[in-house]
């Protein structure tokens, strides 16, 4: 699995939990479990298993993302299988294997790859429930919409319009009435499943589980309705708990973020047609709005059953309801775009079925003609716009657009000139999503990347994920000097401890969670913690100086050494707390330069 690219953060939390049960429970993000992550946890109960079965690799940390991508073409091709046939299964499952988005998302750790699983198992088991009018199948999605919750919280419940309309359209059941409550009923069980963990996590007395980062009041309901709900729509997510550390602050002021290429992006109607957004997932989507509407029109005279309109309903509204809140939506990390793909391809395949066996007739000819040359055509455009595209793949994808079209265009000439028209349309439409994904894989590319983007930003996200061997070299001096049952150091903010666990497996003492305004740990036990021995060592931005008065105690008090030169937008320091630390001191010193000088 070589070229995968972690996730540091994520990756620390999951190496964390998979060496204790109790940090695997609640989410811990460092081992001695003083904070937890900023996210619910589930996709990263998967990773932690996975190191804790096969030992720390970064394949191991990566090999659940990649079995969730097959799986999820799997059980898409199913999904659409059973509302629109085989072709239009195979059509889609093809579509989501070349999209670039969904291929770079499983060369990482995020969250996302699990999401979009579990929301297409549950798309699969609405289609069998409208089919059948089984109120089994029905519940099982919701409880897989319950699951999604838990790796990605509130974005899973915007897919439940979209299930819900299908099953109130098209299921068997005669009487209104009797759908709704079986919708109901299909609510209520997402709803206990989404909120078991929380629920129970909040019974647990605060002094016997971590902090819960992102929120003020140690609640894990304040981080996912405010924090990771509201707060991503508003803005206003990073101040929630006060003001973040001006080490993030300043890092997001010059760029030295995962996600620097699209965090300035503003919202507006346009966010997912143009750019970064548009190169990650947008090639196939002027096919899957023609193939919706052609498949609505078309089937506009059938009964409230048709299983075609019914998969227009179901996968066209999933799309349309991410798209508005991505599009309005303040806060938008490229990969989170992903969980468009599934709807665009299986509104692809459904065209394919609307289209009908052949022959076709002159009408669907033309229209499937013009949407080739469309979708060639915008394809064209986002190759325009990206860094470095080639530009004889657009010309190569023109001609055979062109090629296809013309074949399309003549009388139906057999089966023959049928297989070579469709042929070289699908060839037409897959090759530009299909070249930006094989050239992401072969430069390293991750999910914070987007295809063909400038070298300046992929070697930005290679260096701030990577530098793995000069890490690990730096981590192993630290740990000789540091016994086994101490925090090797302290640092403002988890972000400056994260490369230090992933790493190490040992405890990073995070100051304030992953922003740095987070209450944890308190300034009592902090100063009981040094006082101890327990931790000595600390990594501070240093100018300006950071309003927490955690950090302002610990540079009144302990003593700064020289500072080292650093690229980074605020200079940092290490200080000292105690006596005879003096090797550690340099020791740690040498690990804090490393991990943040890219």
């Amino acid at each position: 699995m070589a070229g995968a690219s972690v996730e540091p953060f994520y990756g620390a939390a999951a190496r964390s939990m998979s060496e204790s049960w109790h940090d695997f429970i609640f989410g811990a993000f460092d081992p001695a479990g003083t904070v937890t992550v900023d996210k619910l946890p589930g996709a990263l109960w998967l990773q932690a298993l996975s190191l804790r079965i096969f030992g720390f690799y970064i394949w191991a940390l990566v090999l659940p993302q990649v079995a969730e991508g097959v799986l999820t073409i799997l059980v898409l091709y199913r999904a659409v299988r059973r509302l629109a046939g085989p072709a239009a299964g195979l059509t889609a499952a093809a579509v989501l294997a070349v999209t670039p988005v969904t291929v770079l998302l499983s060369r990482g750790n995020v969250s996302d790859s699990l999401l979009i699983l579990l929301l297409v198992l549950a798309a699969d088991a609405t289609s069998a429930a409208l089919l059948t009018g089984s109120l089994w199948q029905l519940l099982l999605a919701g409880a897989w919409v319950g699951l999604a919750f838990q790796a990605k919280m509130v974005q899973a419940w915007l897919a439940l319009p979209a299930l819900a309309a299908a099953y109130l359209l098209a299921a068997p059941a005669a009487r209104l009435r009797t759908r709704c409550a079986h919708v109901a009923l299909a609510g209520l069980v997402t709803a206990v499943v989404s909120l078991s963990w929380m629920t129970a996590v909040s019974l647990v007395p605060s002094q016997d589980r971590p902090y819960v980062d992102g929120s003020p009041d140690d609640s894990v309901y304040t981080q996912v309705f405010d924090y990771n709900g509201l707060g991503r729509l508003t803005g206003n997510w990073a101040t929630i708990a006060g003001p973040p550390s001006p080490l993030i602050v300043a890092a997001v002021e010059s760029g030295q973020l995962l996600n620097a290429e699209t965090f300035g992006i503003k919202p507006s109607w346009h966010r997912l047609l143009a750019g970064p957004f548009a190169a990650d997932s947008g090639w196939l989507l002027p096919a899957a709005i023609a193939a919706a509407l052609g498949a609505l029109i078309s089937r506009r005279r059938q009964g409230r059953r048709d299983p075609l309109r019914a998969a227009v309903v179901l996968w066209g509204g999933w799309w349309l309801i991410l798209a508005v809140f991505f599009s309005a939506g303040t806060y938008l990390n490229s990969y989170y775009v992903a969980a468009l793909i599934p709807a665009v391809a299986a509104m692809c395949g459904t065209g394919i079925a609307a289209c009908g066996p052949r022959p076709w007739p002159a009408r669907v000819r033309l229209i499937v003609a013009a949407t080739v040359l469309g979708c060639a055509g915008y394809g064209a455009y986002l190759m325009s716009g990206t860094a470095s595209g080639p530009v004889v793949l657009t010309v190569v994808a023109l001609v055979m657009a062109a090629a296809a079209a013309a074949q399309l265009w003549l009388p139906d000439s057999g089966k023959a000139g049928h297989l070579i028209a469709v042929a070289f349309a699908g060839a037409a439409v897959l090759l530009l999503p299909a070249a930006a994904s094989v050239s992401s894989v072969i430069s390293g590319l991750g999910p914070f990347d987007t295809p063909f983007e400038s070298s300046k930003t992929a070697h930005n996200n290679q260096a701030l994920a990577a530098a793995a061997p000069a890490l690990t070299r730096a981590v192993q001096r630290l740990e000789l000097q540091t016994p086994p049952g101490d925090a090797l150091l302290g640092t403002d903010t988890s972000g400056l401890a994260t490369s230090d666990i992933l790493y190490s497996g040992r405890e990073v003492l995070p100051i304030g969670g992953y922003l740095g305004n987070v209450p944890a740990p308190t300034l009592a036990t902090l100063q009981a913690d040094i006082s101890r021995g327990y931790v000595r060592v600390f990594v501070l931005p240093v100018s300006p100086p950071g309003p927490d008065p955690r950090v302002r105690w610990i540079e009144s008090h302990c003593t700064r050494q020289p500072q080292l030169p650093n690229r980074r937008p605020v200079p940092y320091a290490s200080f000292f707390c105690g006596l005879g630390t003096g090797q550690s001191a340099n020791a740690a010193t040498g690990a804090a330069s490393v991990e943040n000088d890219p």
